[in-house]
Parts: C-alpha cells; sequence; structure tokens
C-alpha cells in the first residue's frame, strides 16, 4: 500500500510505515490521511507498527503552506493531526518509531504519541519549537508532552521551546534509545516485534488504562483547543 508519501510493508507481523514527502516530511493531509489508512490496515493484520522518516528527516509539524493558508485551513490541519496523534496514542498495537532525522513541532508531538522511539545517532533537532515562531503549543501536544517529557523539563521542552540532539532527546523523554543510523530501522523492527509478542487482550488494556486520564482531557478540551488554534 502507498500514497504519494507514505508507503506501507507488511514484514512477517510488523506493519512498517514510511513517510516520505520529498521535502520535510510535513504533517500535510495527505500524509495525515496516508497514515490513518496504514493503522486502519495494521490494526486487521499485523501485531506492531514501525513508523518511520527517510534518512535525516522523520517530520518536519504540519505542513506551513496550510498553517499560513487561513484560519479556517490552519484549524482544519490541526485538528486532522490531534486525531492521529491521539489515535496512536490509543492504538491497540504496539508502535515503534524509527526516528530518522529531524523531528519538530508536530514531529515531536508524534513522538509523544507512539510506544517506544529508536533514533539515529545524527546531528539533528528535536523538539517542540511553536513559542519560539510565536505560537501557543495546543492543549493535546501539552498534554502528550507531560505524559511523556521529564517532568522536570517540561517547561523548558514546552514554554522555553528548547530544542534537542537525539542523544538530549533520549534523556528528556523524546526519545527511548539512541543509535547508529544505519541501525535505526533495524532496531525499531526488534523491539516491534519483541513488543508485538505481548499478548491480547492484557496489552491493549494496560496499555489504555495507563493513558487513559490523559486521552480523556485532551478530547474534552478538544473543541476548546481547536478554537484557539482558529
Amino acid at each position: 500500500m502507498s500514497t504519494e508519501a507514505v508507503r506501507y510493508c507488511l514484514e512477517d507481523e510488523t506493519a512498517v510505515v514510511t513517510i516520505d514527502d520529498g521535502r520535510a516530511n510535513a504533517l500535510s493531509h495527505a500524509v495525515i490521511d496516508g497514515l490513518n489508512r496504514a493503522l486502519e490496515r495494521a490494526h486487521t493484520e499485523a501485531k506492531a507498527v514501525v513508523l518511520a522518516g527517510r534518512a535525516g528527516r522523520f517530520c518536519a509539524g504540519f505542513d506551513l503552506d496550510v498553517m499560513m493558508a487561513g484560519a479556517h485551513e490552519r484549524r482544519v490541519l490541526v485538528e486532522a493531526g490531534a486525531h492521529l496523534c491521539l489515535r496512536m496514542y490509543e492504538f491497540p498495537r504496539p508502535i515503534v518509531v524509527a526516528c530518522t532525522g529531524h523531528a519538530l513541532a508536530a514531529g515531536a508531538v508524534v513522538l509523544t504519541s507512539c510506544d517506544w522511539r529508536v533514533g539515529a545517532d545524527l546531528e539533528v533537532k528535536i523538539g517542540l519549537n511553536e513559542v519560539a515562531i510565536g505560537m501557543a503549543l495546543p492543549i493535546f501536544a501539552m498534554e502528550l508532552a507531560r505524559a511523556r517529557v521529564a517532568t522536570h523539563h517540561l517547561l523548558d521542552a514546552t514554554a522555553h521551546a528548547r530544542i534537542y540532539s537525539p542523544r538530549q532527546a533520549a534523556q528528556m523523554g523524546y526519545l527511548d534509545e539512541v543509535v547508529a543510523a544505519d541501525q535505526v530501522l533495524a532496531v525499531a523492527k526488534a523491539k516491534a516485534a519483541q513488543l508485538g509478542a505481548l499478548r491480547d487482550p492484557g496489552y491493549s488494556y494496560t496499555k489504555q488504562l495507563v493513558r487513559r486520564a490523559t486521552v480523556h482531557y485532551i478530547r474534552e478540551t478538544l473543541e476548546e483547543d481547536m478554537d484557539k488554534i482558529g
């Protein structure tokens, strides 16, 4: 399965989903739609998911062309991205990220939405830079960061818009491990196979319990959140 920017391949019982839009790997409507279709398919035929970018790029955030097109366009795109991140956060199968490069703004939010994050040891940037470019961090992004980023670094990572190297990002909570760039995909696949072997309903139910409060609050505040975005 593929779209222009999202490719899907089933390897044994792991769905390998790759984002490559040929540019910055931004979250456009096409990428979001492609990722949703990939998750729908993975739900029925895979025991785990690997989500990867291309070399040097994981995800650069929301598509700036759409974000600058107007309030309505911005709201529609960000709301679609929020629902995608929630879907990943609640997904009943393990999602392992192969963070192959830069992960900024919504790209960093995607990292906080997934279960295990393997980063490539490269000179790339990871973090929530919204405040640095004059934007408030959406509630859904803040709450996902709160759930994953080390508590004593949360203010620095959000309000101070600090950007991290992969090794720093592993200390902060954006990543779980950092490996050589040529090993990142293989390590992510191995971790996905390991997590995919965990049996249901134990795995999916326990994951739901761990994340229930965060999901409830995000859903409860989503309309208010999007009104501010618009």
